[in-house]
């Protein structure tokens, strides 16, 4: 059993400048230049409140929407004539917070000030049940201060990522965390967990697979009453690689002979039906054009590429015509983002990069230039792309906004991540 998981992990990770491919929704010619207050009560720990703040300009900073000055600076909630212009520091606007705490909750009042008047422009008020959930906060209100200037949404910032990370050999832990991995909480643990999926677009279950047992299994796992329930198990390989926009039909990878195809389950009446049909491995089905046709990676070529196939017919047509070796790959309405392992490179032999196209065009744009960058993901939106990024025996989790053409890491403390999705 554990020989064909490797098997599988090694086809999937082993042999696995701005173009017309996304349209910039809003074009902002001068960001706002963005400074951030601490006004908290000096109860509230420092070292609690400077997190808080890296959070915020952290959030600011990945939002592409704003100039933003870093240096940590405290106010009076109520500012006054320095505070309330920062002239010397020639900011356009002030984002002002006090957060206050209790043993389990928190709460947090924010002001956006503009500082050429110094005056209050908004003000909102907070509430957080569950103070380790911090992070999350910190998100909601850039989120909203990046709604009051009417920027494109960064709504992503409040999903919820879902990943598996190795923490021995054939032991592994399913975590969620914000895409920061500044809060994290582990969910599965015991034994070899892996490739875990939203089940649903509220982020209230997600499917695993469990190697735990005589054969493997994929799991539900209901966050609100914290119930699991078997869904389906069989003989060699089992992953859940995509949910339907309602969360009616999965896309399963399974192997019961041996020969990986990809098949749709319904999870209302149960019943499978088996989508592509090749003597070799087809793998890492997504949901494209509306659910009506999938994506998926295939060695129909003698090389692992991206293929696309309509959930009813069995015409097969080939969507990447560059490079020898794209092992994994992820899709949202018209775009697909895959993984291609690069012939030669002058980074060394192990260099995987990112590309994005279209379903409904001939461009293609590279998003990455060195690396192992493996396992993208979109977010709900068609600007932002999350993956894992390999360096060193470690692995950090990866966000690219594609319009602004900026990449930020955040790294795992500890373990090795496995597989994510948001």
């Amino acid at each position: 059993m554990i020989k064909k998981l490797v098997v599988f992990c090694l086809f999937m990770v082993i042999s696995f400048a701005s173009d017309a491919t996304v349209e910039i929704v809003k074009r902002m010619d001068v960001l706002p230049k963005i400074a951030v207050q601490d006004a908290s009560n000096s109860m509230v720990d420092l070292n609690f409140r400077r997190t808080f703040f890296k959070l915020i300009v952290g959030d600011l900073r990945v939002s592409s929407h704003f100039n933003v000055h870093d240096e940590y600076l405290q106010s009076s909630y109520e500012g006054g004539p320095i505070e309330n212009f920062l002239s010397d520091k020639k900011v356009d606007m002030i984002l002002r917070f006090k957060i206050e705490q209790t043993l389990n909750s928190m709460s947090a009042n924010v002001k956006v000030i503009n500082a050429k008047t110094g005056a209050t422009t908004s003000e909102n008020s907070y509430q957080l049940p569950d103070k380790k959930r911090y992070p999350f906060l910190a998100h909601k209100i850039v989120i909203d201060i990046n709604a009051q200037i009417g920027a494109p949404s960064i709504q992503w910032m409040e999903q919820s990522v879902v990943f598996a990370k190795y923490v021995e050999a054939k032991k592994s832990e399913i975590i969620i965390s914000d895409y920061t991995l500044s809060y994290q909480k582990t969910m599965v643990t015991g034994g070899l967990n892996i490739f875990p999926k939203w089940a649903n677009k509220e982020q209230s279950a997600f499917y695993y697979t469990s190697y735990n047992g005589v054969e493997p299994t994929i799991y539900k796992l209901d966050l609100r009453d914290g119930s699991r329930r078997s869904v389906i198990s069989g003989s060699g390989m089992l992953v859940c690689s995509d949910v339907s926009q309602d969360g009616s039909k999965l896309l399963l990878t399974m192997a019961p002979k041996d020969q990986a195809d990809i098949y749709l389950y319904d999870t209302r009446t149960r019943k499978i039906n088996k989508i592509t049909d090749y003597s070799g491995i087809d793998v890492n089905g997504n949901f494209i054009d509306n659910d009506q046709r999938i994506v998926f990676i295939s060695d129909r070529l003698g090389y692992p590429n991206v293929f696309a196939q309509g959930i009813n017919d069995k015409n097969v047509e080939q969507m990447v015509y560059h490079g020898k070796n794209n092992n994994s790959a992820s899709a949202l309405n018209n775009y697909i983002v895959y993984s291609s392992r690069e012939d030669k490179s002058e980074f060394g032999r192990n260099t995987f990069n990112l590309y994005l196209i279209s379903t409904k065009t001939d461009y293609i744009r590279q998003l990455t230039a060195t690396g192992e960058n493996l396992f993208p993901r979109f977010a709900k939106d068609e600007d932002t792309v999350m993956f894992i990024k390999q360096f060193q025996n470690r692995s950090a989790l990866g966000i690219i906004r594609l319009n602004a053409n900026k990449t930020y890491h955040f790294e795992l403390k500890t373990g090795k991540l496995q597989s994510i999705d948001w």
